[in-house]
């Protein structure tokens, strides 16, 4: 007798906690959101200190809440749908936006990749007005930040010089301290760096002087 698919085992294992745990009975998807968040973070930490061992189980933990979200919709009295319904529309979401691996377009380079995602995606959120929609405001803010410097990019709207980054000129006052902010974000974004991973590198770097310094 063959195992058990393992995706399929992690699903049913939810549905038995949800049926019978009196705890996870009463979660909701609001409920969840910290736990989501939390979960995200020690990804972002298992991929960038930890080992393949912490990757293996934060990705797990993170699966999890996948699982823990779809269980509840699965439940829903008007609009259920489960994690199959979630993993079917993901399959037909990448075919669509991968036409050069499963519908003979040709793409060579990231560049040309990243052109047939785009247009993908536009086709399928025809029903947009801004290039603002979907960027959601729960973003850590400078990863928000990063993301719409690039939207501001693309609809020519200008954002703060990245040379004022490199004057040194200490803000004045809160709106100044912002400019700046925004300004590092487009020289990170300029240089293809990330924002958010910079600052978090340097909040592990400040951690450890601090342990070092028994404080």
């Amino acid at each position: 007798m063959s195992e058990p698919d393992p995706l399929r085992a992690a699903a049913e294992v939810m549905h038995e906690v949800r049926d019978r745990c009196v705890w996870t009975q009463q979660i909701t998807h609001r409920d969840l959101v910290p736990y989501l968040v939390e979960e995200s973070a020690e990804v972002i930490d298992a991929v960038e200190a930890g080992s393949r061992a912490d990757l293996r189980e934060e990705l797990g933990d993170l699966l999890w809440q996948v699982l823990f979200h779809s269980e509840i919709a699965s439940r829903d009295p008007d609009d259920p749908f489960d994690i199959d319904d979630v993993a079917r529309g993901l399959t037909e979401k990448m075919v669509r936006r991968h036409p050069h691996v499963f519908a003979g377009e040709t793409a060579e380079t990231p560049e040309q990749v990243l052109v047939l995602w785009n247009a993908a995606k536009a086709a399928e959120k025809r029903t947009r007005t801004s290039v603002l929609d979907g960027v959601s405001e729960h973003m850590p803010s400078l990863a928000l930040a990063q993301k719409l410097t690039g939207k501001a990019a693309q609809v020519g709207v200008p954002v703060p010089d990245a040379g004022a980054a490199e004057a040194g000129v200490a803000p004045a006052s809160e709106a100044e301290l912002g400019d700046a902010l925004l300004a590092l974000v487009a020289a990170a974004r300029a240089n293809g760096w990330d924002a958010e991973r910079a600052l978090r590198e340097r909040l592990r770097s400040l951690e450890r002087t601090i342990r070092d310094a028994g404080a």
